[in-house]
């Protein structure tokens, strides 16, 4: 092809000469469009051209420097120009002759290969892969910057990279396989272009490395003799398949371990998948593992099955996951409960799916049922149980008669009232009030009359005092009264001397008028020394006086009742003198079978040899030895010498298979109690603990409920005494499970002539029954009262009706003699008295 020459004046610079060639080239028709070389040139190039010129006019040898001309569209063409002198022809002018190479597709490709690697090296250092290159042919081995980077090195950091160097940074356990990879990979084997293997850092760690590397050079053998690739550390992304993998073998261990089968339905193909522990859930084991939509519904129970496509429908237009459970029949036609679990979701192609799981519930379910049905049972017996023990402990804490509170009541608000009087500051008043008169009301009109009077005497405390004050029945016609007031009041006496005139005005019953007044004994205390239990006896103190002083009247305990105190401190002197002059002694009541009248023990009770007074009974001292702390004393007398007379006994021939003891409070609480008893090697069976009624079981202390329990372990029995009065309950029985219990006397007394009272007795009985606990009847009075009590089913008899407290010295000839067995015209006698009773 030609070459483009034009010809220029050196001063002027005016082309005088184009040849076809260049007019081509610039895309000119007519030569005379040329005016000067400089309108060509673009302007970033004329400064170089200027200066190839000036070169070339000195005679100096000037490089070729590429410049930019334009067309005569105006486009810009890439040449190369040569200056050279004139032809001959030209001789003598000062003319400039320039050759212009085109160069522009040369130029352009160049651009594009530089913009190309540009683009290449700005794409590799954005996505952290490091190039290497290992020219086989000249020896030269190059890493980027990335590569040594990836590695730990800086970019100018010497290192080996031979490979006998450098596979001692690979892994151990992965060096043959990575010399074996590199052999197959310069081989040109496409099975090896990609492989990874674990190297180690500059800083001592391991990474993952991912290569990827081909030949691009070959000799005329066919032997690679470059290679290229490049390297990225893939270590997060080994980490983290590493971290899918366990968690998937932790999904599928407790999805094998749960039994939990899970699907993938396709919504818009109708198609669902199912795994192979959904399969065996639903009794398909064996069968395609992708099933139309419609079969699972097929599988639903038909009682549940419109309710569970209803569900599925309503949650499939949301986003929300939902829960249901129902049942299915398998193939097998067996039913089983299934419980679900399934969200919606969009996947990567837009597509709507649900993917679930199942997991049998059957056992589950069935185990819940019965659960319930066994939980609705307990609830229903519970709730008996409850109206059973609500029942008996408004019997326990309430006078069966009146329907007040008993003293144990009594005792419990006492504490709770006295309490609040301390924090409040205001004035706890006690009224202790005794009837006039109705001793001889009970015994001239008889125990109905008697009982009427008792509660229309309930009547009238209830309708007199506060709406906040508390009322009781504590004995046979007695009842106290407790109040609070801000301040010491004349209210209080005004509400004593009410009561009283109430009280006096007549009750018609029958045909009789029936009179009582009452006396009323009055203690009031305030402050934080406040004692209740010291105002209830103060109270006492206070109601004697009342009856001394002519009865139908009130009094107020005052220092006057010193006197009392000073006689009491006297008493306690010569108690505590006679515990060392071994001055107490135990008396005998035996105890007898309901039915057969046989002795099955001895019940031993305190009396005191006082050297002045004579023989003293319990009431004339033990609540004074109580406050002395001396009864746990007493208590361990009356055992010891009870002991050694069941011990003479047996030695006589005698038959008594028990003897019976009381125990105080203190006593039970005393943590040497059992190691003191273990010590005596008592027989088991042969002896009983007694609960004082001054002891209320329900507030016993862990100590004493401990000892409880090995006194139980060491074969002595556990009774309570004087059931009914308020200081044993239903709760003491559940929680002590004690031998016997022992229903008080005031209970038996009236049996005769109260059928309500029988009916009671009766029921309390059958609750010792209920609970496995035997039952001795107390104040056998006379023979009528053991014949009810046995047809009543009570277990044992006390009373003086079969005999009377003894010494021991008496006992041997009164069992001998079995004067209490009444003869044949004795026995009817007794049969037609209690015939008469009944009636």
């Amino acid at each position: 092809m030609p070459s483009a020459i034009v010809a220029f004046a050196l001063e002027s610079r005016q082309i005088v000469y184009a040849n076809g060639a260049f007019c081509r080239l610039c895309k000119f028709s007519d030569r005379n469009e040329f005016k000067a070389i400089d309108a060509l040139l673009f302007d970033d190039d004329r400064a170089a051209f200027s200066q190839s010129l000036a070169l070339f006019a000195r005679n100096e040898v000037a490089e070729p420097l590429p410049l930019r001309i334009f067309d005569g569209e105006g486009k810009s063409i890439w040449t190369k120009p040569t200056f050279f002198s004139p032809p001959s022809k030209w001789q003598g002018e000062r003319l400039v002759f320039v050759q212009l190479a085109d160069i522009d597709r040369e130029k352009q490709a160049g651009d594009d290969l530089r913009e190309r690697e540009a683009r290449w090296n700005s794409a590799l250092i954005s996505s952290d892969l490091g190039v290497w290159d290992h020219d086989f042919t000249n020896g030269r081995m190059v890493y980027s910057e990335t590569w040594r980077k990836i590695r730990g090195y800086v970019s100018d950091e010497e290192f080996n990279a031979a490979l006998d160097n450098w596979i001692l940074n690979v892994h151990p356990d992965d060096r043959t396989y990575v010399l074996a990879a590199i052999e197959r990979q310069n081989a040109g084997d496409p099975n090896y272009g990609v492989f990874s293997y674990r190297e180690r850092h500059k800083d001592g760690r391991w990474i993952w490395i991912e290569c990827r590397g081909a030949c691009v050079e070959w000799n005329e053998d066919g032997v690679p003799t470059r290679i290229i690739g490049t390297d990225a550390d893939i270590t997060e992304r080994k980490l983290a398949e590493e971290l899918l993998a366990n968690t998937s073998r932790r999904l599928n261990l407790a999805l094998e371990i749960s039994r939990i089968g899970v699907f993938e339905a396709d919504i818009e193909k109708d198609e669902v998948e199912w795994d192979d522990r959904l399969m065996s859930i639903y009794g398909l084991d064996g069968t395609p593992r992708i099933k139309s939509g419609d079969f699972w519904e097929s599988t639903l129970h038909p009682d549940d099955r419109e309710r569970v496509i209803k569900r599925v429908d309503e949650h499939l237009e949301g986003e929300s996951g939902f829960m249901h459970e129902f049942r299915i029949v398998r193939p097998d036609r067996s039913e089983r409960v299934i419980r679900a679990r399934a969200a919606p979701f969009v996947d990567a192609r837009g597509r709507r799916k649900l993917i679930g799981a199942n997991w049998d519930v059957t056992a589950e379910v069935a185990l819940r049922d019965e659960l319930k049905r066994s939980k609705d049972l307990a609830e229903a017996r519970n709730l008996e149980l409850e109206a059973t023990k609500e029942q008996i402990e408004h019997i326990a804490l309430h006078d069966h008669l009146t329907g007040l509170p008993n003293r144990r009541y009594l005792d419990q608000t006492l504490e709770q009232r006295s309490a609040e009087c301390k924090r409040d500051g205001s004035t706890l008043a006690i009224l202790h009030i005794d009837l006039d008169r109705f001793k001889q009301i009970n015994d001239t009109l008889g125990h109905s009359a008697g009982d009427m009077m008792l509660k229309h005497a309930a009547d009238v405390l209830r309708d007199n005092v506060g709406s906040k004050d508390f009322v009781a029945r504590i004995g046979g016609d007695e009842f106290v009264a407790v109040c609070k007031h801000d301040r010491f009041s004349k209210k209080i006496s005004a509400l004593a001397a009410h009561i009283i005139r109430e009280l006096r005005r007549p009750v018609r019953y029958e045909t009789h008028d029936c009179r009582f007044g009452a006396s009323i004994g009055i203690a009031c205390d305030s402050g934080p020394d406040l004692d209740a239990k010291q105002l209830l006896l103060n109270a006492d103190i206070a109601l004697y006086r009342a009856k001394g002083g002519g009865r139908n009247r009130h009094e107020f305990f005052s220092l006057d009742a010193q006197h009392h105190i000073v006689a009491t401190k006297r008493l306690s002197d010569e108690i505590l003198l006679g515990i060392e002059r071994q001055e107490f002694i135990p008396f005998y009541q035996p105890q007898f079978c309901a039915r057969s009248l046989d002795v099955v023990g001895a019940e031993a009770l305190i009396r005191w040899n006082h050297p002045t007074r004579g023989l003293l009974g319990p009431d004339r001292f033990l609540s004074i030895a109580e406050d002395l702390d001396a009864v746990p004393a007493l208590d361990a007398v009356m055992l010891q010498q009870a002991l050694a007379d069941h011990r003479h006994w047996c030695e006589a021939g005698l038959d008594i298979p028990k003897i019976s003891v009381n125990v105080s409070a203190r006593r039970l609480a005393d943590p040497a109690l059992a190691k003191t008893i273990r010590a005596l090697k008592i027989k088991p069976g042969t002896v009983s603990f007694e609960l004082l009624e001054s002891i209320s079981l329900e507030e016993c202390d862990d100590a004493s409920i401990a000892n409880l329990k090995r006194l139980k372990k060491l074969g002595i029995d556990i009774e309570i005494d004087d059931f009914g009065t308020g200081h044993a309950s239903i709760v003491s029985l559940l929680r002590l499970s004690p031998k016997t219990l022992k229903i008080d006397r005031e209970l038996i007394k009236p049996l005769p002539q109260s059928a309500e009272q029988r009916r009671l007795v009766g029921s309390i009985i059958e609750i010792g029954r209920s609970l496995d606990i035997r039952v001795t009847a107390e104040g056998v009075e006379t023979m009528s009262h053991a014949h009810i009590l046995s047809e009543l089913g009570c277990d044992y008899l006390q009373g003086y009706a079969l005999a009377r407290p003894m010494p021991a010295a008496d006992i041997p000839a009164f069992i001998r003699g079995e004067s209490w067995r009444p003869n044949d015209r004795g026995a009817r006698a007794m049969q037609q008295e209690l015939d008469r009773a009944l009636r």
